[in-house]
């Protein structure tokens, strides 16, 4: 508590900084009074606590007690209203706050070290920052046991292990199938392969060897009758040591890479348990460990987290203009894995938006149930299903209503043309028209037929001599004009042109 010396110089706002230039200066205008020392860490940030949020301490509260018994009528200059407003409740002790109470407050935090002796400003910038460090822990609600560093190496580890397992059963696979070659495409499993190997040793110990506690029994028939006929080389006792050697390391690292996992699984339940529920372990601790911490995952938008781990697919697909990738890293969760071709860019799309609110809940949180993670999880295997269904369902409210969509149908009349009108012709009944067109037909074929006829004789006999046969083309001229003529003779009906 500082008591002000010169009450006139804090009447002028704009040029109250000037008395604070100095340390000489700042101690004619205030001086100390009261010096209360917090006995730790804790105790300071619990003090410092109760102000940010505008509460008054015990300590606080005994302090203003003594202070409020000694000067009961001079006024106390507070920082924040808030806080002045419950001192003014409580302690019944008259506050003050104005713009020239924070000039004030602003002249006194540049000169503590000068105003309150016996302080050396190395320990005093060490105890602001561990205060500082303290209270910023607080306000994020970050908590010091939830370590993600431990998370990333692991992950980093698995892979490694896993990589390097590949090598040494490839190796050993290979080696050891130059000496007994059938008994790879028998077992098919690695680890147990290795251990069949590291317990047999020489394909000649397999009929008297019982590997029933390895092997099912029919498979251990065939690699038995497998090792009577084989077809691999002979080789020394010193070989078979060595890839004995070699499976006793790959069953080591197994076994290690089952330890680790357990390890990672625990850490990730106790570190993040809703983005473990929603995306699994493996895909949960990648996910932190490209974005290098919890925290800094927390800070990035669900697009981007549906992206970590595609950024190269993704910066090639802007630079020669074709289709971003949908998916990252989080292509290996299940609910993705689930979905078939056509769906699995909506759910990513989905899955990420709620991974994204899940770690969030995580890194800033305070609750550390998962149940926020099971929820989430079920709204996207609910609309997985819809998908999957082909139904079409309203996905805002309940999402229980169908929507309500009716088939269409054409409902357009299509008239035919009718080309009776189009007629000029008296309407006559059916049986009327078929006789006057049948008549004429008749009469005219009756004198086709005669005309032929005649013409058939007078070519034949001509003056009682026979005729030769003119020239085709004369023929076809003459026949063309009795034609016409036969053609001006004969009558034409007026109802043969019936449309």
């Amino acid at each position: 508590f500082l008591q002000v010396l010169n009450e006139k110089k804090l009447q002028e706002v704009d040029s109250l900084w000037k008395e604070f230039e100095t340390p000489e200066k700042a101690n004619k205008i205030v001086k100390l009074k009261h010096f209360e020392k917090f006995q730790d860490t804790t105790e300071a940030l619990a003090a410092s606590t109760a102000l940010v949020e505008g509460k008054l301490s015990k300590n606080l509260k005994k302090i203003l007690k003594k202070i409020v018994a000694k000067d009961a009528h001079e006024q106390l200059a507070v920082a924040d209203a808030k806080l002045g407003g419950v001192i003014k409740e409580k302690l019944n002790l008259s506050c003050i706050h104005s713009p020239m109470v924070t000039e004030l407050m602003r002249g006194i935090r540049s000169q503590i070290e000068g105003l309150i002796t016996g302080l050396p400003s190395r320990e005093m910038a060490a105890m602001c920052l561990g205060l500082a460090h303290s209270l910023s822990r607080y306000k994020l609600k970050f908590s010091p046991d939830k370590v993600d560093t431990m998370i990333i190496q692991a992950i980093s580890l698995l892979d490694d292990l896993d990589k390097e397992l590949n090598n040494y059963i490839m190796r050993c696979r290979e080696w050891y199938g130059w000496h007994f070659p059938e008994l790879g495409k028998i077992i098919t499993d690695n680890l147990t392969y290795c251990k069949c190997v590291r317990k047999v040793g020489d394909r000649s110990n397999f009929a008297s060897s019982d590997v029933s506690d390895i092997l099912p029994e029919e498979i251990e028939e065939d690699v038995k009758a497998a090792a009577e006929i084989s077809m691999g080389t002979e080789v020394s006792e010193e070989d078979i040591n060595n890839i004995i050697h070699l499976c006793d390391q790959v069953i080591e690292i197994s076994e290690y890479r089952t330890q680790l996992y357990d390890y990672l699984k625990n850490r990730m339940m106790a570190i993040a348990p809703n983005l473990t529920v929603m995306v699994g372990e493996l895909v949960g601790a990648r996910l932190i460990a490209h974005a290098g911490s919890l925290l800094n995952l927390a800070k990035h938008p669900a697009s981007t987290v549906q992206l970590l781990g595609a950024e190269k697919a993704l910066f090639r697909a802007l630079k020669t203009k074709r289709d971003t990738p949908k998916f990252g890293l989080i292509y290996h969760a299940s609910l993705v894995g689930q979905s078939n071709t056509k769906n699995k860019g909506k759910i990513s799309r989905m899955l990420a938006a709620k991974t994204a609110l899940t770690i969030r809940y995580d890194a800033l949180g305070e609750n550390t149930s998962a149940e926020m993670g099971a929820e989430n999880r079920l709204k996207v295997e609910t609309r997985l299903r819809l998908l999957e269904e082909r139904g079409i369902r309203r996905i805002s409210g309940t999402g229980k209503a169908l929507a309500k969509t009716d088939k269409y149908q054409n409902k357009s009349e299509i008239k035919v043309f009718d080309p009776s009108g189009d007629s000029t012709l008296p309407v006559v009944s059916k049986k009327r028209k078929i006789q006057e067109v049948d008549e004429p037909d008749t009469e005219v074929a009756v004198k086709a037929k005669k005309f032929k006829a005649e013409m058939k004789e007078g070519i034949a006999v001509e003056d009682g001599e026979p005729v030769k046969k003119k020239k085709k083309k004369k023929d076809k001229a003459k026949q063309a004009q009795e034609e016409e003529v036969l053609s001006e003779e004969l009558p034409i009906s007026p109802v043969t042109e019936v449309r």
